[in-house]
């Protein structure tokens, strides 16, 4: 079973073919109208209030049925008072908001040792061949999704930097050319790195494609999503904190089998800056190989960490981002954006927007200018999801990394709110945490709202910095667990995004039990544009109709 917010859910089946439930709201049924007053089930007075809403409800029909026999007119001042009274406490109660917090989970798990797998390890695996390409992995190209970009590395000499590719396996029409670079970090020198833009392509087309040349070449293929469109139906990966140990591999083989078909990545990539001097690059390469399996066939939206920065003065390298930065490129220029760590692009029904939480984000920033036009370009009548992705969690209830986000919170918080985002994913902290929908807009230096408040226009917030790196777990969650904390666990995982329809999203998290993809946290997003507020403003016309027919008794 899975929980739809603020109702209680159904199957996963149920949703196959979802238009959209709230269509119908047939206001003589007290099971179905308490159905739409259920909270999350973490709270104690949340299931108090639908117990007496269901009360309520039927003594409102029980006195509504009384209203159609012949009474005294004593009688009827007496029921119509009643009656009164029973509608303010139910209104009261729909009001009430949930006094305590979420779930956090008691699961401990037997984990595997946080250290990087071997080097001789068929995880990095070199393909076989001269100067045979390696570290294949794709992202879109432009702003749409008619587009791709391939890069990969080829370890002895530049080779082709051309990419053939066609609709038919083994059958290449078409080629396009790319470009090839190396670079130095400290005495370590890259492979020849190629990024090949292919443009044109038509939506919802399996391609496939071949680079390196003579018998070392390579066959990959990828598939362009549906077309930009409200309707489109997509599933998204999310993964965030990587690295490269076992406990990584297990993340990657069960996201692998998840049917996802595009990779949304919150930042902090290879943990090669856990090395000193040539290792550092070497673990880049590793990485490179690690994750190809995935990348090679499915794009990956790229957000940097912490982690990317390679800030290294003892090695005479102080340049941000230079390793990630030669190695993954971005469309950036297809939204206007003057760097590649921040951009967006859209993809089927969504629009995903990508921040840098460790770029300049204040007032007057590059980044701050680009995300203020960003927003504006944002139309939810072609894509209703408003997807963001950072690494710093603006909110985070775990003792690790806590309270590094309310920096870029303080800036950005009232945009969010504004454009109605609909869920904001991050990463950084090694756990995982989801949030009701809350804000904390109000505050200031000298006043307003101390704690964050509930607030119905705000994102979901959801931290999946839990991919398996070799710096462990962070398991130390704050205590008391805070009203805004839906759910949280320290264990390894990923999460994926299946978006239905324009009002309606399926979110699972999938926990890395012992080898195993186990669901744990699950819940239906509803479209901050198209669904938020329907089911209020029927519950509010039907209540503003029956107190008209009490004043007029």
């Amino acid at each position: 079973m899975i929980w739809i917010e603020g109702q209680q859910s159904k199957s996963v089946a149920d949703f196959g073919t979802w238009t959209n439930p709230l269509h119908t709201f047939p206001l003589n049924s007290i099971n179905l109208l308490s159905l739409y007053l259920l909270p999350t089930p973490s709270s104690w007075l949340a299931s108090l209030r639908c117990l007496l809403c269901r009360y309520f409800i039927s003594r409102w029909l029980e006195l509504c049925r009384l209203r159609k026999t012949t009474l005294m007119p004593m009688e009827r001042r007496v029921q119509a008072m009643l009656l009164n009274f029973v509608l303010a406490s139910f209104v009261f109660l729909i009001l009430i908001r949930d006094g305590n917090a979420g779930i956090t989970s008691s699961f401990i798990r037997s984990e595997w040792p946080a250290v990087d797998i071997p080097l001789d390890h068929e995880a990095f695996a070199v393909p076989k061949g001269y100067n045979a390409p390696q570290q294949v992995h794709i992202t879109q190209g432009d702003y749409d999704g008619k587009a791709v970009i391939i890069s990969w590395v080829t370890p002895d000499e530049p080779g082709p930097s051309h990419v053939q590719y066609g609709t038919s396996e083994n059958k290449f029409q078409t080629s396009a050319e790319g470009t090839v670079a190396n670079y130095t970090f400290y005495e370590y020198k890259s492979g020849y790195i190629h990024h090949c833009l292919i443009e044109g392509l038509e939506y919802k087309t399996k391609y496939y494609y071949r680079i390196g040349s003579g018998d070392s070449s390579r066959q990959f293929w990828f598939e362009t999503p549906p077309k930009v469109d409200p309707d489109a139906a997509y599933k998204f990966g999310i993964i965030g904190d990587l690295g490269q140990t076992f406990n990584s591999l297990s993340t990657l083989e069960h996201y692998v089998q998840s049917g996802a078909e595009t990779v949304l990545y919150v930042g902090d990539l290879s943990y090669a800056d856990r090395y000193q001097y040539n290792d550092v690059g070497l673990r880049w390469d590793t990485w490179g190989r690690f994750i190809e399996r995935s990348t090679a066939y499915y794009p990956w939206i790229w957000s940097a960490g912490n982690h990317e920065i390679d800030y290294m003065p003892y090695m005479g390298e102080v340049v941000p981002f230079k390793n990630y930065l030669h190695r993954f490129t971005t469309p950036f220029l297809a939204s206007h954006s003057s760097s590649p760590l921040w951009y967006a692009v859209r993809r089927a029904s969504a629009h995903i927007i990508v921040l840098s939480s460790y770029s300049p984000f204040v007032k007057y920033t590059p980044q701050y200018m680009w995300l203020q036009e960003e927003l504006k370009r944002v139309d939810r009548e072609k894509t209703p999801w408003l997807i963001v992705l950072m690494h710093v969690p603006l909110y985070n209830s775990n003792g690790a990394h806590y309270m590094e986000g309310e920096s870029m919170r303080s800036v950005f918080e009232s945009w969010l709110i504004q454009y109605k985002v609909d869920v904001i994913f991050a990463g950084h902290v090694h756990a995982y945490e989801r949030s009701y929908r809350i804000s904390n807009v109000d505050y200031n230096i000298t006043g307003g709202n101390r704690y964050p408040i509930p607030d119905k226009s705000a994102p979901v917030y959801i931290t999946v910095g839990d991919g398996g790196n070799q710096e462990g777990l962070a398991a130390k969650f704050l205590d008391p667990q805070p009203e805004y904390s839906a759910f949280r666990e320290a264990s390894y995982g990923h999460s994926t995004l299946e978006i239905k329809n324009r009002t309606h999203a399926i979110y699972h998290w999938n926990r890395n039990d012992d080898g195993k993809k186990v669901p744990t946290d699950s819940f239906v997003l509803r479209n901050q544009y198209w669904g938020s507020n329907r089911r209020r403003r029927k519950l509010k016309h039907f209540l503003l109709t029956v107190m008209d027919e009490v004043v007029n008794m």
